[in-house]
């Protein structure tokens, strides 16, 4: 029988990899109106706090450098966006525009609860530091 067992970490680190991209795609938006922009003038506070968590949070969930509490933030900032900004229109995610919202919210979520999975800087700060 094959031994699959070294997929699962590695396939969490690809989740936890792609996610993190495509989150901090939001904050390039935001600020650098890359690949798009987000309107003229400038930012509300909470649009700009937003986007200070997704590149921060982005960039750490990217590396795996302190994983868990990097993607459980992300997590709410998601949970958060969704009730501001998406469920006051509609009920239905696919009416109100909010399936990207609840995806990263359950995703991060998962990474929160799993850690980062493989190539990460959480497994070589783990390593150095049973290394003694």
């Amino acid at each position: 029988m094959l031994d699959t067992s070294f997929l699962g970490p590695r396939a969490l680190a690809v989740l936890r990899v792609i996610t993190a991209l495509l989150f901090l795609e939001h904050a390039t938006m935001k600020f650098f109106g890359f690949p798009v922009g987000m309107g003229d003038g400038p930012l509300p506070t909470l649009i700009m706090v937003a986007g200070a968590i997704e590149i921060i949070a982005s960039l750490m969930v990217i590396a795996g450098f302190y994983t868990r509490l990097a993607a459980f933030i992300a997590s709410g900032e998601m949970a958060f966006a969704y009730f501001m900004a998406h469920a006051p229109s509609s009920f239905w995610p696919a009416v109100n525009k909010g399936e990207s919202a609840i995806l990263f919210c359950f995703i991060f979520l998962y990474i929160a609860a799993a850690g980062a999975g493989a190539w990460s800087a959480d497994n070589v700060r783990r390593d150095a530091k049973a290394l003694g």
